[in-house]
């Protein structure tokens, strides 16, 4: 949300951008270095918007060790973004105590029960950031179809996540090993969309492939 170049008369351009990186990525592209990359722009001169988009997927590709897809909507063009919610079940009003806060998949069951698809969602989800330890906050989706997923020990572990270091990747990656491991469902998908710091809001997903990628609905809090 704050990327911004020269045109060839010297001419401020202001940008929004979007970076697809592959969750099989050898790399992870740090969000404060990323910051400090695309501040690198603010004074660099560019033809056209494709040179802009070609020297970021070169750059980042290069860094990530796989393909990074990128977009850019200049603000001349009026870009809308849409805000909504999951068309899922909130546990966020579960009455449930809590009195863990690091991740502890051993709170992940399963209830009796017929095989269900659902999605389950949480505004609860905290860590924190493995450089510097300031919080991140996110939304956390998890679409499975399977036995029955307990969700006041889901909810339970989503909110142990609140004193752990890592990155938001890891994170999702973390909960969606647990949840494969504990409740062995026949797909699953698990999403977060966490808020922005510095101008970069990072929203991975993860899926056993069943479950197609959501599109790029903002939550409230971004």
């Amino acid at each position: 949300y704050e990327l911004s170049w020269l045109n060839q008369k010297g001419k401020p351009q202001v940008a929004v951008a979007t970076f697809r990186v592959p969750a099989d990525s050898p790399n992870l592209v740090e969000s404060k270095s990323l910051k400090l990359y695309l501040n690198s722009f603010n004074q660099t001169a560019f033809a056209d918007v494709a040179a802009v988009e070609a020297a970021l997927t070169g750059d980042l590709s290069a860094a990530a060790g796989a393909p990074v897809g990128v977009g850019i909507a200049l603000l001349t063009g009026q870009p809308q973004a849409a805000v909504g919610y999951p068309a899922g079940v909130l546990l966020d009003e579960l009455d449930i105590a809590c009195d863990t806060y690091q991740p502890a998949p051993e709170l992940l069951t399963t209830v009796a029960g017929d095989e269900v698809e659902e999605t389950l969602f949480s505004h609860l989800l905290k860590s924190n950031c493995l450089v510097t330890g300031q919080p991140d906050w996110a939304m956390v989706v998890i679409r499975y179809r399977g036995r029955p997923l307990d969700r006041a020990g889901l909810l339970r572990y989503i909110v142990s996540f609140r004193e752990h270091n890592e990155f938001h990747e890891q994170c999702v990656e973390r909960i969606f090993c647990d949840i494969s491991r504990r409740c062995a469902p026949a797909a699953l998908a698990v999403y977060a969309r966490y808020t922005r710091r510095g101008g970069l809001d990072i929203n991975p997903f993860r899926s056993s492939g069943e479950f197609p990628a959501p599109g790029n609905t903002r939550e409230i809090r971004q």
